[in-house]
């Protein structure tokens, strides 16, 4: 199927990942240039790596963008336009940046240079979008916290302005990336690209009475039971810094400002797109390439669907739900989540219907083995499906073999390669994911609903962590 004038923007934090993204639909993904992008440690193109890896982008026809939006510092300038210009002689289609005075200077200096405006710079309104127009940004990455209804007023006042919108997911403590808890936390600015995940840490939760105004003077940590009225006096304590108190407010469920759930915007394409959205972006530079091949297969269909007049496919969803997260929500572009942003239950990010099982190496026609790389443990009869670009092919695994082509029973995830018979070659870029029982959804948060497909109910309506439909009505 031909792509639209819809863009699918797909992260890239290292080659495979690229080819990966690509392979599955996106018409572009976005790589970060070390040092100078808000995820240092996970950026993998360095000089002669970033060249082939645009030099690939072009060959299919594809664009590749380059993040380099630090909020910098006095002595990181000069080193900034120094990348700047050693990569833009690879040709990439755009540069995302944030910092007001590194866009002045890099405009001065490469005139033909194309901006996207990331979300870090927090445009939130049209005279903001306005005022970047006016400075020579071509596209405006959206800040998080804007709803629909407020992108389509900023498309109406700013017509010739591009709008991206991230649309999947992990959402940070500040939806739009602007974080401190890193900072306070553990003295690392994430806006200078050294983000620690902190909102991600395990933290003790204690109360001190009558005031957190008394902490410093006083070092006994009194922990609350029964669970009192939330006010003044609530506060998180790392385990490896004890004695250093974040203020907090809690109630009986928790902490409302840590560990948001996921962003799933891909029932919402319609309206995006009504709201002048011309680029959907997917988060995700840290996370696998499983994870990169899921989410612009769903997202790609979904797109494709909106362009030519088809109603919302909740299969599109399912697949979605069967990739690892922390639940599932649309963010503020319906309403503000608030409470039910959060999940309480499940601080880390859960399988509920699927798992990643391995990715393929190769197929072998003279013993029809298919050889992988084991992600997670795979059983003799459970159900997998084998999944490649154009094509899904779900099996009964009747039989195992390890490294050494020895029949076992089970592949555990992390011990390297193993193999599985099969009559047909997938082609490449192939990914293999085990089908996991509801029984197992049950236990990590679903409702059950043994009669939901046959009454023709959208994955959405049964399961307890998301609940889309009902957020855009």
């Amino acid at each position: 199927m031909s792509h639209t004038t819809s863009e699918l923007l797909l992260p890239a934090g290292n080659f495979d990942k690229l080819k990966y993204a690509f392979a599955y639909g996106a018409d572009a993904v976005y790589a970060g240039v070390p040092r100078f992008s808000l995820r240092t440690r996970e950026n993998d193109f360095r000089k002669e790596t970033l060249a082939e890896a645009i030099d690939y982008t072009h060959e299919l026809g594809k664009k590749l963008y380059l993040t380099m939006n630090i909020y910098a510092h006095n002595a990181k300038i000069k080193g900034f336009m120094d990348e700047m210009e050693r990569v833009l002689q690879y040709g990439p289609d755009a540069m995302i940046m944030a910092d007001p005075g590194l866009i002045h200077l890099a405009r001065k200096e490469f005139p033909q240079l194309d901006i996207h405006l990331s979300t870090q710079a927090n445009c939130t309104n049209w005279a903001s979008a306005d005022f970047w127009q006016d400075q020579g940004v071509t596209r405006i990455i959206l800040s998080r916290e804007l709803s629909l209804k407020e992108i389509a007023e900023i498309h109406e006042k700013v017509p010739d302005v591009e709008l991206e919108a991230f649309v999947h997911g992990a959402i940070c403590i500040a939806y739009s990336g602007r974080c401190l808890i890193t900072n306070y936390m553990n003295n690392m600015d994430a806006n200078q690209g050294t983000c620690t995940n902190s909102c991600r840490w395990g933290y003790n939760f204690g109360q001190k009475s009558p005031s957190l105004l008394q902490l410093e003077s006083e070092d006994v940590t009194q922990f609350p039971e029964p669970y009192q009225s939330p006010g003044d006096g609530f506060f998180l304590e790392e385990p490896k810094r004890p004695g250093q108190f974040f203020n907090m407010k809690e109630d009986e469920h928790g902490t409302y400002m840590m560990n948001a759930k996921d962003l799933c915007s891909i029932e919402l394409i319609q309206q995006m797109k009504a709201a002048g959205i011309v680029s959907y972006k997917i988060e995700g530079r840290t996370k696998s390439v499983y994870y990169a091949a899921m989410t612009a297969r769903s997202y790609r269909k979904a797109i494709d669907d909106v362009e030519a007049g088809l109603p919302f496919d909740s299969k599109n969803l399912e697949d979605l739900i069967g990739i690892a997260h922390r639940g599932y929500i649309s963010g503020f572009y319906t309403k503000d989540p608030k409470e039910y942003g959060q999940n309480y239950a499940d601080p880390s990010s859960q399988d509920f219907t699927h798992q990643n099982a391995g990715m393929v190496i190769q197929w072998d026609p003279a013993t029809e083995l298919l050889e992988f790389e084991i992600k997670n443990q795979v059983r003799v009869g459970d159900t997998i499906e084998i999944i490649s670009p154009p094509k899904l092919v779900t099996i009964t695994i009747d039989a195992l073999f390890n490294a050494r082509k020895k029949s076992v029973a089970v592949l555990h995830g992390g011990t390297g390669r193993g193999y599985l018979h099969l009559d047909q070659d997938p082609g490449e870029f192939t990914v293999i994911r085990k089908v996991l029982s509801l029984a197992r959804g049950v236990e990590s948060g679903l409702e059950k609903s043994e009669n939901a497909d046959k009454n023709g109910e959208a994955l959405a309506d049964r399961v307890g962590f998301i609940d889309l439909q009902a957020l855009t009505k």
